[in-house]
């Protein structure tokens, strides 16, 4: 590992003052749950559009309802790995840190980070379809009638589905980060979905040095200042340890 990583790269991250991180769905799989687009993942056996789409639940909200049913209890059944908890570390290294996650396991939570930007929602939490209310109730799909509001509405579990945009807060935020910071994590992520994939570009376009690890190739591995070619879970840990070697900002 020592050798895969380059010590300009911890000399810089020991000097930096604002570090970025955006995760996708690889930081996840270490932990049993599956990537989306991997041969065996997640969407390979399922139509997309049929279960994470507003169509898609309008048309069958019970087939929705159970398929999410079903990657809760898969989260449930998991913890955090070795690269959740070094990046929860790691944001009590530098003075400005921020987390940027495309997952909905909240498992970056579970592992100690703090106020994580979900860009695509979460699927811990749920809201009705129509007036958006917070649905605080247990989910009890034994009866195979979908939840509702008081108003009426079907409750629908606050993910970011296909053809939704993104929570506006969170993605000026997300892109306030990749602009101010000196150094971008790009952690994970196939850097196929936009505008996440956008971030470390903007991160680029604005000077901080952009860094990748992921054992794949991707999109955006040739903008990149530094590629690691390896999990987060091995490599995010290693990169504490030599950081805690020196001194910080």
């Amino acid at each position: 590992m020592a050798t895969a990583i380059e010590k300009s790269l911890i000399e810089i991250l020991s000097k930096a003052n604002w570090v970025g991180i955006l995760t996708g769905a690889g930081v996840s799989a270490e932990s049993g749950i599956s990537t989306f687009r991997d041969p065996d993942g997640l969407w390979s056996k399922f139509n997309p559009m049929e279960l994470a789409s507003i169509d898609g639940f309008m048309s069958n909200p019970e087939r929705v309802w159970d398929w999410y049913q079903y990657r809760r209890n898969v989260i449930h059944s998991t913890k955090p790995n070795a690269g959740h908890y070094a990046i929860a570390e790691m944001q009590k290294m530098f003075p400005y840190f921020n987390l940027i996650t495309q997952n909905v396991d909240r498992l970056h939570q579970t592992a100690g980070s703090d106020d994580v930007l979900e860009l695509h929602g979460n699927i811990i939490e749920n809201h009705c379809f129509q007036c958006k209310k917070p649905y605080k109730q247990e989910i009890d799909l034994s009866s195979k009638e979908i939840p509702r509001c008081d108003c009426g509405g079907m409750i629908r579990p606050s993910v970011v589905w296909f053809g939704e945009n993104l929570p506006h807060k969170v993605l000026a935020q997300s892109e306030l980060v990749a602009q101010k910071c000196d150094v971008f994590f790009s952690i994970g992520t196939s850097a196929e979905v936009y505008p996440a994939a956008n971030l470390p570009i903007i991160a680029k376009k604005n000077g901080a040095k952009v860094i990748e690890i992921n054992p794949n190739v991707t999109a955006i591995s040739y903008i990149m200042d530094y590629v690691i070619r390896d999990t987060s879970a091995e490599t995010l840990p290693y990169i504490v340890e030599e950081l805690k070697k020196r001194p910080t900002n």
